[in-house]
């Protein structure tokens, strides 16, 4: 059996072994001072897995504290730096729980991503992961060859809207947070009304923004006469950008204002050498929440692009079954007072 071994690094050793290859924002250095800015949540530790001396992963860690317990999210994360096989995930699954329990007796459960869950791997108890986006080639494209690439229904809308009610596109990176809660935190809670979705707090957004920099986490704006109809935050590193949240109005969307935006953004990025643009989640059957971002994210691309999806893997499983209970039963209740409210209106 191979040599293999897991080994914790700080900063300058994780920016060393990582030199050759590309890490997503949320595993990188930057993530940090975003973790160490969110109450609740904190830096944890960083580790290389190595094999025969040589290392094939690496795993950024943060802390979450919820309800009075803990667990660990490694987004996006272990970063591996070739596809490996189902057995050497498992091992270093199996490394990285033994590790967190023998460190810290407090952490429930990890969450790490994979394509290839197991039984034991459980769906996110409060939160939703995704295992389909749409990611959008920049890198040496013209215009005309992007465009060619999104399906008939991106290209008709984009020229639709720009022809009949065009949208000023601008990047606000930098507006100051009292201006981003009047105008961009309105515009979001209308989306999260319209679609449904938990909004966090006004300051998790701002504080992205100030922690990460305008290097790394930039704002991008849609207006007409003035007045925002979309905007999207979108961090940008090692050459691959994402649409990380993004909200619209009403009267934006029946005029196709947020795929102005993207187009804008999406040839910013490209002019400046961003290679990626990843519109960050789609529905699917282990998402069906995301389902009603679907329709506007697949204009961009006629190829939908599978992704290895967060799971929850027990560090205390006996705890972790009763916080699953728990949950469960919450829901119940939850349901029955909204079929109440219901029946009395």
């Amino acid at each position: 059996m191979k040599s293999e071994e897991l080994v914790e690094l700080d900063a300058q050793e994780f920016e060393a072994v990582t030199r050759e290859v590309d890490v997503p924002v949320e595993q990188s250095l930057l993530w940090d001072a975003f973790d160490r800015a969110v109450p609740g949540r904190r830096p944890w530790r960083r580790f290389v897995y190595r094999s025969e001396g040589e290392p094939v992963a690496v795993v950024a860690l943060s802390e979450y504290r919820v309800r009075g317990f803990r667990y660990l999210w490694a987004k996006h994360g272990p970063v591996w730096f070739a596809e490996p096989s189902a057995e050497l995930e498992r091992r270093l699954e199996d490394r990285l729980v033994a590790t967190v329990r023998s460190l810290d007796r407090g952490i429930v459960f990890l969450r790490l991503h994979t394509a290839r869950p197991t039984q034991r791997h459980h769906r996110l108890l409060q939160s939703v992961t995704y295992d389909r986006t749409v990611v959008v080639e920049l890198a040496g494209r013209s215009d005309e060859e992007i465009l060619a690439s999104m399906k008939k229904r991106g290209r008709r809308d984009l020229r639709k809207g720009l022809r009949e009610q065009p949208v000023v596109c601008t990047e606000e990176t930098g507006l100051s947070a009292g201006a981003f809660e009047r105008e961009m935190y309105a515009v979001l809670r209308e989306t999260a009304a319209r679609d449904g979705f938990r909004l966090h707090p006004v300051a998790v957004y701002t504080t992205m923004l100030e922690t990460l920099g305008p290097r790394a986490c930039r704002l991008f704006v849609g207006r007409h006469e003035g007045q925002v109809q979309a905007w999207t935050i979108v961090t940008v590193h090692d050459g691959a950008a994402t649409a990380y949240y993004a909200a619209s109005t009403a009267e934006g969307r029946a005029h196709d204002a947020p795929t102005q935006l993207y187009w804008h953004v999406i040839r910013t990025l490209r002019d400046e050498g961003v290679r990626t643009f990843d519109l960050m989640g789609i529905g699917s059957e282990l998402a069906p929440s995301l389902e009603g971002l679907t329709t506007m994210k697949t204009k961009f691309s006629e190829t939908v692009t599978e992704v290895a999806p967060a799971w929850d893997l027990p560090v205390r499983p006996a705890v972790y079954a009763s916080l699953r209970a728990a949950l469960r039963a919450k829901r119940g209740a939850g349901d029955i007072v909204r079929r109440l409210r219901g029946a009395r209106g």
